[in-house]
């Protein structure tokens, strides 16, 4: 297969991984792909690094077969380049594995990562994508640094190792896709299924293998220790900045005949009501509005359709109390909620208690976290000739995780 496509970049594609038991990280805790770190699982916070690349055509999780809701509840839902593939035995079979049902998408290079090196960054993976768009196997690699000993007998040392030369092998390791298929099924083949890394299959297959600087922040989650590192390490960088979102929500309905108005959850005596959707609260709905915003699920009439008759005249504490629902499923917490109403009449000050607390009910946060306040539109527009009333109201929620 020739590297390149005629008049465009090579087609890369990449396989993750997955499927060992993580003994070696304690093995009644689970496997260690699905620990937690920084709130979310190893395995997604990997995988999201590689969705997130542009260059990316197609991605390959090799998991354990006994995984496999374990995984779909760490990933969620997937696009359709992103195949999970049950493993085998062994690393080895499980690459293999992911390689077969890459051949479909027809990638040029591929790229075979370890599920539970999280931290592998854009620098790292564009030299390895570089290297292997020259035909080459690329290997990233650190230079030892530290001085080893071989062990003798009952732990004496039985000897210095001269570390000139040697380095420490990291993933992804990039690879022209037939050569190193081509290599998989012929190791597996032959018998062969002790090498530790796809660099030592290519060596073994006569594939030539260039080594490009790793990094040392791609640590492999080997231990225990490692992974509550790796969890103190993003538990530090996503309390610095935080991932606090805003959303803004407008609302106006106009006055039909009737006898009260209910604003804010607070039915108020009035000469007129408001018609339209539900009881029409337009504060509500603006409110109910911004709370979707922070999350991007839609807005009211995405959830409650005014066309659909079993929301006439319902309370639209509904709405509110579904939207902070969504909120809270994805891990979000309400911090703080400000509705404006914009009206000539009723006054909203008598009310504006009774408001607050029906909305910090609604929402099951503290009533100081709640403002209400109203505005005159001077005279002017709709809301100055008395013809109906506006709402803006604005949320700010606290989401998992942080900034990247």
């Amino acid at each position: 297969m020739s590297m390149e496509r005629t008049g465009s970049k090579p087609r890369i594609a990449v396989v993750l991984v997955a499927a060992g038991r993580g003994e070696r990280a304690g093995a009644a805790e689970g496997p260690k792909q699905y620990r937690k770190i920084g709130g979310r699982p190893v395995i997604a916070r990997t995988l999201e690094t590689f969705l997130r690349h542009p260059e990316i055509a197609a991605i390959a999780v090799a998991i354990h077969p006994d995984d496999a809701v374990l995984f779909a509840e760490a990933a969620g839902k997937l696009p359709e380049h992103v195949v999970a593939v049950p493993g085998g035995a062994t690393r080895q079979a499980s690459t293999l594995f992911a390689l077969r049902a890459l051949k479909r998408f027809e990638p040029d290079i591929v790229l075979i990562h370890d599920a539970v090196r999280p931290f592998a960054d854009k620098d790292l993976i564009a030299r390895v994508m570089e290297k292997a768009s020259n035909g080459v196997g690329a290997l990233p690699a650190l230079a030892v640094s530290d001085t080893l000993k071989r062990g003798g007998p009952d732990a004496r040392v039985g000897g210095t190792v001269d570390r000139t030369g040697l380095y420490a092998a990291q993933t992804p390791q990039g690879f022209p896709f037939r050569s190193i298929l081509d290599a998989h099924e012929k190791a597996a083949a032959s018998g062969s299924s002790d090498f530790t890394d796809d660099a030592a299959i290519a060596e073994w297959a006569g594939i030539r293998v260039d080594m490009v600087a790793g990094s040392p922040d791609n640590v492999k989650l080997t231990w225990a220790r490692d992974i509550a590192m790796a969890d103190e390490r993003l538990s530090r960088q996503e309390t610095a900045f935080p991932d606090v979102r805003t959303g803004n929500g407008y609302d106006v309905h106009a006055f039909g005949p009737g006898d009260h108005v209910t604003l804010c959850g607070v039915a108020i005596p009035f000469g007129r009501t408001l018609s339209g959707h539900s009881d029409a609260d337009v504060g509500l709905h603006a409110l109910t509005d911004a709370l979707l915003a922070t999350c991007g699920v839609g807005d009211i009439g995405t959830h409650f359709p005014p066309s659909d008759p079993q929301w006439r005249g319902a309370a639209s504490r509904l709405f509110v109390e579904h939207a902070a629902s969504i909120v809270r499923a994805k891990g979000g917490r309400i911090a703080n909620a400000d509705v404006t109403l914009i009206c000539e009449a009723p006054k909203i000050g008598p009310h504006r208690e009774r408001m607050v607390a029906a909305v910090a009910d609604m929402l099951g946060i503290d009533s100081g976290r709640i403002s209400i306040k109203a505005t005159t539109n001077e005279k002017l527009g709709f809301v100055g000739r008395g013809e109906g009333i506006a709402a803006i109201a604005t949320a700010s929620v606290v989401y998992p995780g942080g900034l990247a």
